[in-house]
């Protein structure tokens, strides 16, 4: 995009943005268009950022990558794997039309987040618009020049509710030297604590999925990814092969797992009846299998990432079973969400663990409404998408 037409682009949301201010109408900023689903339903009008497209500056030797909103995740990867460099949160895309932009918003990270950290920990600035139309810059494109209020990092998971992103400086690592996965049948018992005795050892553990029955003596399918060093991960598969009893995944066998799992492509996600939810619960570390005797109709089926910390169920819709599964993962230390609804599902339902309704989180209200206050006083991109 020339600068001529970048900047009639940014005075064309200028101007979006100040007659949504005027009307007290408010946006609901969309990129690719492939996590509309995502958060709460909202039928407000549409700001675009699609036609805002190209990557600004690319430095490979300081590993990082600036970007326009609307640049598609696809073409940030394909200019990346030709310097063997990559955006290691591994984000979902969702569809092929994902953009840089719509993944900051979301804030969500695939199978690797476990072992790099979260999407946030790589923005290292970014180019946004607030809701007075002003144009606001923070922190930088290299690590070094990072200072002052992080507000950049306030962007990721904010679903447009805060600020418009224009721009993005994201942290980009390189490809590891030698990846390979194996896999094994073990109870969700015995997987929770092998991969938490595992994590707590200089093993090149990258991500692991396990998949079965939710209940703790029932034996799944545990897939684990290790990543590094060819020697490092040589001697971790052969060391937990033999503890576990696993057999090596062929490399496009694992290729195709991991995919699908970051997409959520995998029968145990595909399969959602219209009238279910699949809940999403964020536990940490430490927490073994779930009593979900008490919560309701749950499937039979449950998923585990990051080794343990993100959980997939899927159930009825009701208030009462999401009412429970809120007050069990609280009690753990964790929250609970609506991910995904089925097609007969009321759109209008809350998807989220409000910040009130956890004893951790509930000194966060009234800052998160002082921000919103700040950066948007018109309430223009007051969507509720996010509560």
């Amino acid at each position: 995009m020339g600068s001529s037409d970048s900047q009639q682009q940014i005075d064309s949301f200028r101007k979006q943005i100040l007659e949504a201010a005027k009307t007290k109408t408010p946006l609901s900023i969309e990129g690719g268009g492939t996590k509309t689903w995502y958060g709460n339903n909202n039928q407000f009008a549409k700001l675009s950022t699609k036609n805002y497209s190209g990557i600004l500056d690319y430095q490979p030797e300081e590993l990082v990558i600036t970007a326009c909103a609307g640049t598609p995740l696809r073409e940030i990867e394909q200019v990346l794997a030709e310097k063997n460099q990559m955006l290691a949160f591994e984000p979902p895309h969702f569809g092929e039309q994902a953009t840089l932009g719509g993944a900051i918003a979301a804030g969500l990270a695939g199978p690797a987040r476990i072992s790099v950290g979260n999407l946030r920990d790589f923005v290292l600035g970014a180019r946004i618009m607030d809701g007075k139309g002003q144009d606001l810059s923070f922190g930088g494109k290299v690590m070094k020049n990072v200072a002052g209020y992080d507000v950049s990092r306030l962007m990721p998971g904010s679903l447009g509710t805060l600020a418009l992103i224009l721009e993005a400086s994201v942290k980009v690592l390189p490809k590891p030297a030698a990846s390979t996965s194996i896999r094994c049948q073990i109870t969700q018992a015995a997987a929770l604590q092998s991969l938490n005795k595992s994590a707590g050892q200089p093993l090149p553990l990258s991500a692991s999925c396990w998949i079965g029955a939710n209940q703790a003596d029932s034996f799944g399918e545990l897939t684990i990814r290790m990543a590094g060093a060819e020697a490092a991960v040589y001697a971790a598969k052969v060391s937990l092969c033999s503890s576990l009893n696993a057999k090596e995944l062929d490399s496009q066998e694992a290729e195709t797992f991991w995919t699908q799992l970051r997409e959520q492509q995998l029968s145990a996600f595909i399969n959602l009846q219209a009238d279910e939810t699949l809940y999403r619960l964020a536990l940490p570390a430490a927490c073994g299998p779930l009593d979900l005797v008490n919560v309701g109709n749950i499937s039979s089926e449950i998923i585990l990432e990051w080794h343990g910390q993100e959980r997939w169920i899927k159930g009825p819709s009701d208030d009462a079973t999401f009412a429970a599964l809120k007050q069990l993962a609280n009690a753990h230390g964790g929250h609970a969400m609506r991910f995904r609804q089925g097609a007969k599902v009321n759109p209008a339902n809350q998807r989220f663990t409000l910040l009130s309704e956890q004893t951790h989180s509930q000194a966060l209200e009234p800052i998160q409404a002082r921000l919103r206050a700040s950066f948007d006083p018109s309430g223009v991109f007051a969507t509720n998408r996010l509560p």
